[in-house]
């Protein structure tokens, strides 16, 4: 199983950075969606993806819905960078947050100790990460992820950064790791409690709780230690600060590119 899944994960990153097979036009409305569908089914027949996989794109529809969300999300997070308007996305983001993951912290006290000690990354860090994507998981998302992905890799905007996730949407349910019906989250194709994309779901999920498989969506243990192992891969300092200015806020970047978000995550995970 282990051989079979660093075949799969090898085969998908080299037609990543090699690039598409077949070229597939981006679009900024749904015209020549089913054309896109097709060239993209080429270039994952190439990368490997099965019948489950190629099933999942074909069923995939056009979602008016997600592409608007991405230009009004894509203006609000610039808005939030400013100096000015940062206090108030930051009393959104964590109003009530405290008490909650307070509460979190010490119910799963020796879970936060133990991936604390292999990972390197702040308990403080990891709540506040998990408290302000899902609420500790209470809301991960209703959208139909492959519908998301699709419509966002065939939109011009950010066509390069959500084509590697598409793929390896596709790869999770071709592998069985989560089925279509269950590939549900939030309206730029993020899944589980710390709102993974899907391809750093195949590259940085842990199997925690020793179950067999990579659970982001229901296993806490899963969620807690592929976010730590995701930020000790881009260079997480172990025991460092995470403030402005640090190498570790750096790092935050690599999570979430939204100056505001960074700033967020960095002083409500110090206040705790």
């Amino acid at each position: 199983m282990k051989s079979r899944f660093i075949v799969a994960v090898g085969t998908l990153i080299a037609v990543f950075v090699a690039g598409p097979v077949y070229a597939a036009k981006c679009s900024n409305s749904a015209k020549g969606f089913e054309r896109f569908k097709k060239d993209f089914a080429r270039d994952a027949r190439a990368a490997g993806i099965g019948r489950r996989g190629l099933s999942a794109l074909a069923s995939a529809r056009y979602s008016t819905k997600v592409i608007k969300y991405d230009r009004r999300i894509n203006r609000l997070f610039k808005s939030a960078a400013k100096k000015s308007n940062f206090n108030k996305f930051y009393r959104k983001k964590t109003k009530g947050l405290a008490p909650l993951a307070k509460r979190r912290l010490r119910n799963n006290a020796s879970l936060f100790r133990k991936i604390e000690r292999q990972y390197g990354v702040q308990k403080e860090v990891l709540v506040t990460i998990w408290g302000m994507e899902t609420g500790f998981g209470g809301y991960t998302g209703k959208l139909d992820i492959v519908n998301s992905l699709a419509s966002l890799t065939h939109d011009c905007r950010r066509s390069d950064f959500f084509r590697p996730n598409l793929m390896a949407a596709l790869q999770i349910i071709d592998n069985g790791w989560i089925s279509r019906k269950a590939m549900r989250g939030a309206a730029h194709g993020e899944i589980g409690q710390t709102q993974f994309m899907a391809k750093n779901y195949v590259k940085f999920g842990v199997d925690y709780d020793g179950n067999g498989r990579r659970d982001l969506i229901r296993s806490v243990p899963d969620v807690l230690a592929s976010t730590a192992n995701y930020l000790r891969a881009y260079g997480w300092q172990a025991g460092q600060s995470y403030q402005q200015g640090t190498h570790n806020f750096a790092v935050l970047n690599e999570w979430n590119a939204s100056s505001a978000y960074q700033r967020a995550i960095a002083k409500f995970a110090g206040s705790l």
